[in-house]
């Protein structure tokens, strides 16, 4: 009987961000300190596991929380497009509550709709890349592991979509931290469980 394959969706580690924006795909947005601790204890947790391939989204903070996973397996990182962070027109801007973003009239046609959503990429186009992302992932490591190192919205969509649940969600409620890890465990083509922990303890 094969084994069974086991994906791991990464989540980055902290990003140095002392302006608070929203980064989204902007570039040069890089690991803290304590993210790249984060991502070693990420590497830590997955040294015994029978990982064959470290992929990750194209952005910085994802390829340096990727990098000592793949050094403890001695493997490259892998890069591909579509484990990159959602498109957002309020990047670059701070949309924390009190923030001027919110307040500005100029947004407020991008907000009219939280269920596709109208300020960024759609739901459904987010879990369609992530699903091929993940396919592409099990097909080199059937009957193995893989990590894919990825942003939280984007798993959190693929999460709710393997799972039968709407795309729509509350942020507030995801279950995907800095720095924790969701495994996917595959028999074949059929997905078995989510498992979802934090080694970093975020």
């Amino acid at each position: 009987m094969a084994e069974h394959t086991r994906i791991h969706l990464v989540r980055h580690g902290e990003v140095y961000n002392p302006t608070g924006v929203l980064y989204g795909r902007l570039a040069e947005f890089h690991l803290s300190d304590k993210g790249k601790q984060q991502a070693q204890a990420v590497a830590d947790a997955l040294a015994d596991h029978d990982i064959v391939a470290v992929i990750a989204s194209p952005l910085e903070r994802a390829q340096e929380t990727a990098a000592p996973i793949a050094a403890r397996h001695a493997l490259p990182v892998d890069t591909d497009g579509d484990l990159i962070e959602s498109t957002n027109f309020l990047q670059g801007k701070r949309v924390s509550p009190g923030d001027g973003a919110w307040r500005d009239p100029r947004v407020w046609w991008q907000l009219r709709n939280p269920f596709k959503p109208s300020w960024g990429e759609p739901y459904r186009q987010i879990a369609a890349r992530m699903t091929t992302a993940v396919d592409k992932a099990r097909a080199r490591a059937a009957g193995h592991e893989a990590v894919c190192v990825s942003h939280q919205l984007p798993i959190w969509t693929l999460r709710q979509h393997l799972t039968g649940r709407r795309l729509w969600h509350d942020p507030r409620r995801r279950e995907c931290a800095i720095a924790s890890i969701t495994t996917l465990v595959y028999d074949g083509d059929r997905l078995l469980d989510v498992e979802y922990w934090q080694p970093a303890g975020c």
